[in-house]
C-alpha cells in the first residue's frame, strides 16, 4: 500500500510538472523529479521497445510511465515473444552497483581454492532455510563457489546482536559457523556494517532470506541446493564460453 501511494503520488507530481511541449523529454522527466520530488533519485531514463513508454529508475527501484507522465507503471515488463524482463535486466544492474557500493571487503566470505563463480547471499543467521544452506557451504566451496553474506537480521534484538558479534569476533567465518549451528557466543560489540546491510538488503529488493544473487545481477528468492546451483552455474559458464 505505501508503494502504490508513492507511485500515485509521483504520477501526480509529474504529471503537474512535465512540460508539455519538451524538446528533450528525458531532461524534462528529470527536471520535474528534481523540482517535485527532491527526496528521490533519478538514476536513468531509458525508452522502451513500446512507443511513449519510458523506464525510470528511481530510489533504487524501476517503474515505468508514458512520455506525458499521465500514466505510471509499477511492475515487470516482458516480451513474451523473446521472454525478455526488461525490468529483472534493470534491477540486476541496480544490484550490482549496491553490491559493489558496500563491497566485499564488509561482508563475510567464504573463499574456495579455485574460484569460478561468486554469489553474494542476503541471509539471517536464525532462519532455518538460511541454516541448511550454511550447512552446504562444503559443497560450494567444493564446486568452485564463492559465497558472499550480507546480513539481514529480521528476528528482534536477539539476532541483530548476534550478527553484530559474528562480525566482532576474531574469526568471523568460525563464528558464523557456530552461530548458524545454534552455539550461543559470548556477546562483542564494535563499529560493524549491519545497519548498512539491512538497508543494502531492502535496496536489492530482498523480502525475506535467503536471497542468492548471482554474478549478473539476477536474484533467486528463498532455498537453493548447492549441487543443483553448482551444476547450473557451470552450464550456463559452458554455454556462454560456446557462445563467444
Amino acid at each position: 500500500m505505501n508503494n502504490m501511494l508513492r507511485i500515485m503520488t509521483l504520477a501526480a507530481a509529474l504529471a503537474l510538472a512535465l512540460p508539455v511541449h519538451a524538446e528533450d523529454e528525458f531532461d524534462a522527466l528529470k527536471q520535474a523529479l528534481a523540482k517535485r520530488l527532491p527526496q528521490y533519485e533519478v538514476a536513468q531514463i531509458n525508452k522502451t521497445p513500446i512507443e511513449g513508454l519510458y523506464q525510470v529508475i528511481l530510489a533504487g527501484q524501476v517503474i515505468y510511465m508514458t512520455k506525458d507522465a499521465r500514466y505510471m507503471v509499477d511492475g515487470n515488463l516482458i516480451d513474451l515473444s523473446t521472454r525478455k524482463n526488461y525490468s529483472e535486466d534493470a534491477m540486476s544492474g541496480i544490484r550490482l552497483s549496491q553490491l559493489d557500493q558496500l563491497g566485499a571487503d564488509k561482508m563475510v566470505v567464504y573463499t574456495p581454492e579455485d574460484v569460478k563463480h561468486t554469489i553474494t547471499v542476503v541471509t539471517d543467521i536464525d532462519c532455518p532455510y538460511c541454516r541448511r544452506l550454511h550447512s552446504e557451504m562444503d559443497e560450494y566451496l567444493e564446486g568452485g563457489i564463492e559465497v558472499r553474506y550480507v546480513f539481514m537480521p529480521l528476528k528482534g534484538q536477539s539476532d541483530y546482536k548476534t550478527t553484530v558479534t559474528v562480525w566482532c569476533s576474531d574469526d568471523q567465518n568460525d563464528a558464523l559457523d557456530k552461530a548458524k549451528a545454534g552455539i550461543e557466543l559470548d556477546a562483542k560489540d564494535c563499529d560493524n556494517p549491519i545497519d548498512e546491510h539491512l538497508q543494502i538488503s531492502r535496496k536489492l529488493g530482498v523480502r525475506g532470506t535467503p536471497a542468492i544473487i548471482l554474478q549478473d545481477g539476477s536474484m533467486l528468492p528463498g532455498y537453493v541446493p548447492a549441487k543443483k546451483l553448482v551444476n547450473e552455474l557451470n552450464r550456463a559458464s559452458a554455454s556462454s564460453a560456446v557462445t563467444e
